[in-house]
């Protein structure tokens, strides 16, 4: 199976559908309800449905998911019945396998019960019509990649006494999005020096994503909300919520971090935990919709984005 656990749980969706094609006297019956094992539509139907439930005990790789929602409809078309199944789910994996499941169970039991009457039965058409949901359903592009900055707030490394791995990683990251990393810099943990930087960098050097790396616990010298948030003219509590229970998810002490996200101008600020796997989770649980607030900082609203500063 794919490890599924850095994902978020959002909203899914699949619709699938197939054919039976039969001959018309095979038809009629199904209409007039007069098959031998009964209700044909009914019984597909219920069949699809309980099918859809169970698709990881067949389906090798699929995850167990807890379906929120399963429908199923079988129609008497030309030439054949026409199963239509959606499903939908809050969960960190997508439905199309589930939909596709209760497509085919439902045609195999009409087949079934319909096989007595007709020798020329075939089912065919089974596919994915429609799905969503997903991180990939909220990624942004831009024409011109955001200018961003990555500054990582450590004395130690500052000293050369600890090599940088968090600031590399999150560099490694945001090369699978819509960013330019122009600017990678290691500062110590001193409030003025950064309240400066960020403010450089936001007011002076039109950068649009400036993400900061460590000083965010209750160390004696952890201060980099202290100097990020006064200089914040709208603040983002959002983001740190989202950081912070995506933490909270993985490791109690998650709650113990005290990230702080907001704007200046244009300029998106983000303040990261310092570990490795605490800057990875952060940033991944903020990807890619975060990116989505620079529509609306460019006036744009919540339409398709069009280019960076």
């Amino acid at each position: 199976m794919i490890n599924v656990s850095p994902k978020s749980p959002t909203l899914r969706y699949a619709r699938a559908e197939g054919f039976l094609k039969a001959g018309e006297t095979t038809l009629d019956r199904v209409r007039s309800n007069s098959i031998p094992k009964g209700d044909v539509p009914g019984t597909a139907r219920t069949a699809g449905i309980a099918a859809a439930k169970r698709t990881s005990d067949w389906i090798v790789f699929c995850h167990p998911i807890p379906l929120d929602w399963v429908e199923v409809e079988v129609q008497i078309v030309k030439y054949g019945l026409k199963v239509t199944a959606e499903v939908e789910s809050v969960w960190k994996t997508g439905v199309e396998m589930e939909a596709l499941t209760a497509v085919s169970a439902a045609l195999l039991n009409a087949y079934d019960m319909l096989k007595p009457l007709d020798d020329n039965l075939e089912i065919t058409g089974i596919k994915v019509a429609e799905k969503r949901g997903g991180k990939s359903q909220y990624r942004e592009s831009f024409d011109i990649p955001l200018k961003t900055a990555v500054l990582v707030i450590s004395d130690a490394t500052y000293q050369g006494k600890r090599k940088d791995k968090s600031g590399e990683t999150i560099k490694e990251l945001l090369k699978t999005q819509p960013v330019n990393v122009a600017a990678y810099e290691i500062l110590p943990d001193e409030r003025e020096l950064i309240r400066d930087r960020l403010q450089t960098l936001a007011k002076n050097d039109g950068y649009d994503l400036v993400i900061t790396i460590g000083g965010t616990g209750f160390g004696p010298r952890d201060v980099t909300p202290e100097a990020t948030a006064p200089i914040l003219e709208k603040v983002a509590p959002g983001i740190a919520e989202v950081m912070r229970r995506y933490g909270s998810d993985r490791t109690p002490y998650a709650m113990l971090s005290r990230e702080v996200a907001g704007t200046i101008g244009t300029t998106l600020i983000i303040n990261l935990p310092g570990s490795v796997r605490g800057a990875r989770e952060s940033l991944e649980a903020l990807l890619p919709g975060v990116l989505h607030i620079f529509p609306m900082l460019w006036g744009q609203g919540h339409g398709e984005s069009q280019s960076g500063s």
